[in-house]
Order: structure tokens, then C-alpha cells, then sequence
């Protein structure tokens, strides 16, 4: 067994203590149900150190104290974005965009539904997007797309629709050009999406672990892609029970390539290559 790496708080800009990381650690679990690894002091103080700096103070206690006291509230915004990891890109994991266009095909109903209820910086809704146009050939498909995330500040970014143009030098040149304008002057290496994809995405912030969500079901698709391996099995099989009456009876949801929902067997059955189906029902991916 590997032993975790001992706390090393020496030579640091700020007073930071085991028990500062083992208060962080409790603290981000009980506003967004995030388990943080014991391993993860490095990130934690690289992360906040950023907020100490903002907010003048010399030690994480200082902060934490000052955090936990509620006299600044809109600094546990700022405390879950920082803790918040946020990788994306523009149709991760292609084969899930694949089977849902197979899938919207399928559908007779009118609007279809999904919600991305992990957006971070918008690509993933965007390809969702940008899928459902070239399934029915329009600029203005029948679809609706709800995008969420914890953080704010990636939501913003996802809204606003502007990208370095690293980001989409994989993407096949065609869809480039279809849905994507390319910066000048000053905007010059950046793209922006095309407005018509921006009006089909309603951008807000949702914390899973909210026992109410300002959402209104039902979705033909939900994804819900690498953000659960952040929670502990109880609060995976929570939020799990709360999509199932969300998601229609023939519904799809996508999880991440490293997630599976074995535990939750009762809810969801596997359709193979992380899509799942309600338990209950024979669904055709």
C-alpha cells in the first residue's frame, strides 16, 4: 500500500496546517459534496492561496474562519469555484454525440430535451449543440439544451462563447467554418460560436446537491459526465435517484469514461460505453 505524501507546509506564502487542509476538506464536501483526496494539499493551497491574496489575510485559518463566520457570503462562491476542476473540450469522448444523434433521430416528439448538468465552460453543451444542427440539417433544430455548473465564473465563459482557437483545431474543418467565427483586430486567435447555437442553450448555475433544482423535466437526454467520481458512493446514489424522474421513460444519460453506476443497478442498467438507461424500462440506445 502507497502511503499518502507527507504535509509539508514549509517555505509557503501563508500559514497552512493539516488541520486547515482537513477543514477545507470538510468544508467543500458539505457545500458541494465534493471529496476532496487526502493527497490534494498542494492543489488546495495553490487554489486558495489566490483568495487569501484578494482578501488580505496571512494564514488559512484567518480565511476559513473569516469564510465560515458568514460575513462575507459571496466568498463561498469564490471558495467552491477555486476547489472546482474544470477540463472539457469540444466533443469529449465523440462516440457519446454519435449515439445521441442516433437516438434524436429516433424521436418523433417535439422539442427534444437535454440538460448538461456539467457544462463548466461550455464546450460540451456546444457540441450537444452542434449535433442536434446537423441531425436535422437546421441552424434552428427542435431541441432545447439546459446547461448547469457549480461554478459561476465557467459559466460565464460557457455564455459569453468565445475560445482560444487551440481550442477547435481538432474539429473537422467543415464544422468549423458552419459554426464558429473566427476573431479579427483584436480578437484576433480567438473564435466565437455562432449566435444560433447560443439560443439554443439556457446557461444557469445548479448545485447537485440542492434538494430543489430550478429545472422542469422531462428530458429525452441527460448528461451528467465526469463530475460524479468528485462524490462519495451515498451522494452518487442520491443525485441518481433525483435524475430518475427527470429523465423520460426512454431517456438516455451519459456518464463519464471513468464513472459506472453499478451501485445503483435499482435506477439505471447499462447500455454499454458509460449510457445508461432507467432500470425499469426496455430503452433502445
Amino acid at each position: 500500500m502507497v502511503e499518502p505524501p507527507r504535509f509539508d507546509s514549509s517555505d509557503r506564502e501563508f500559514l497552512y496546517r493539516e488541520a486547515d487542509f482537513e477543514r477545507v476538506r470538510s468544508l467543500i464536501y458539505k457545500r458541494a459534496g465534493i471529496s476532496l483526496s487526502p493527497v490534494k494539499h498542494d492543489m488546495v493551497y495553490s487554489r486558495l492561496a489566490r483568495r487569501l491574496r484578494a482578501k488580505s489575510l496571512k494564514t488559512f485559518k484567518e480565511y476559513l474562519d473569516r469564510l465560515e463566520s458568514g460575513v462575507d457570503p459571496s466568498e463561498w462562491e469564490a471558495f467552491v469555484n477555486a476547489l472546482t476542476t474544470n477540463l472539457t473540450s469540444f466533443f469529449r469522448e465523440a462516440h457519446h454525440f454519435d449515439i445521441l444523434a442516433d437516438f434524436m433521430r429516433g424521436l418523433e416528439r417535439r422539442p427534444i430535451k437535454i440538460w448538461c448538468s456539467a457544462a463548466s465552460t461550455g464546450e460540451e453543451p456546444y457540441s450537444l449543440a452542434i449535433t442536434a444542427c446537423e441531425v436535422f440539417g437546421s441552424m434552428t433544430p427542435p431541441v432545447q439544451i439546459i446547461a448547469s455548473d457549480l461554478d459561476t465564473n465557467v459559466l460565464a465563459q460557457g455564455e459569453r462563447g468565445v475560445y482560444a482557437e487551440e481550442r477547435i483545431e481538432r474539429m473537422d474543418r467543415t464544422r468549423v467554418q458552419k459554426f464558429f467565427l473566427r476573431g479579427t483586430g483584436t480578437q484576433d486567435g480567438f473564435v466565437r460560436v455562432r449566435p444560433e447555437l447560443q439560443r439554443l442553450i439556457s446557461f444557469r448555475r445548479v448545485n447537485l446537491l440542492d434538494r430543489q433544482w430550478p429545472l422542469q423535466g422531462p428530458f429525452d437526454a441527460m448528461f451528467c459526465r465526469n463530475v460524479m467520481i468528485y462524490f462519495d458512493k451515498p451522494t452518487q446514489y442520491d443525485i441518481l435517484e433525483r435524475f430518475l424522474p427527470l429523465l423520460r421513460e426512454d431517456g438516455l444519460l451519459f456518464a463519464g469514461h471513468s464513472e459506472n453506476f453499478i451501485h445503483a443497478a435499482k435506477l439505471f442498467r447499462s447500455l454499454g460505453r458509460t449510457v445508461y438507461a432507467r432500470a425499469s424500462t426496455g430503452t433502445r440506445a
